[in-house]
């Protein structure tokens, strides 16, 4: 069984793009336990509903459920968007269901929001994944102020003692910024982990995807 973490230096940087890229890639199974901000009208266009796409399962509450438990409507941090509902994340209960695998296997557990976003009164996401232990894949944006959040990010994670499988920049809509010269930028300071681009043009998807592969291969 192989395992990875994925986190984002932030929130909408790319997390579930990349998931969606290494399911297909790796013909991994992922989940993403915890979802805050989810659209129980428009279950497709959620991050749950783009990993069963991309594993080629249907879109059913069942399916919905057995990728992500915790689901909560409010486009707040998991702590606030639960207790809007009257409800609170069971951290152990999360760390458990992230460990169910299976021989063989290549499970993602994509993580929510960035590295320290509160699941509970005295949880992280940090914590979540120290308890787990998996490599972890680091995702950064390339837009004006991503180079501080990916490094913050990556000292955060390598503090704790995390390993980081990989680190990827991601290509920021409307940046004003180039992602080539972000993931320079940020390379020079994560050396010898270089900074995998990813770009949003579906015709280089293929071959970024193949570059991540590799990385992650060591």
């Amino acid at each position: 069984m192989t395992a990875y973490f994925i986190t984002g230096a932030g929130t909408d940087v790319g997390k579930t793009f990349v998931a969606c890229g290494l399911i297909r890639a790796l013909k991994a199974r992922a989940i993403k336990p915890v979802a805050s901000g989810f659209d129980a009208e428009n279950p497709a266009a959620s991050d749950p509903g783009q990993l069963l796409a991309a594993m080629g399962r249907p879109l059913t509450p069942d399916e919905i459920a057995a990728v992500c438990p915790w689901r909560f409507a409010a486009a707040l941090s998991p702590d606030m968007a639960a207790a809007c509902e009257g409800k609170a994340i069971d951290f152990n209960a999360v760390v458990e269901f992230s460990r169910h695998t299976h021989p063989g296997e290549t499970l993602l557990v994509e993580g929510v929001g960035g590295v320290m976003v509160p699941l509970d009164h005295r949880h992280t996401t940090l914590d979540w994944m120290v308890a787990l232990g998996f490599p972890v894949i680091l995702v950064g944006g390339s837009y004006l102020g991503a180079m501080s959040h990916t490094l913050s990010a990556f000292e955060v994670l390598r503090s704790r003692g995390l390993k980081i499988a990989a680190l990827v920049t991601s290509e920021s809509p409307d940046s004003t910024v180039s992602l080539e010269e972000t993931a320079r930028s940020i390379g020079k300071f994560t050396h010898p982990l270089a900074p995998v681009t990813m770009p949003r043009d579906p015709a280089l998807q293929e071959a970024t995807f193949e570059r991540l592969v590799h990385v992650l291969a060591g």
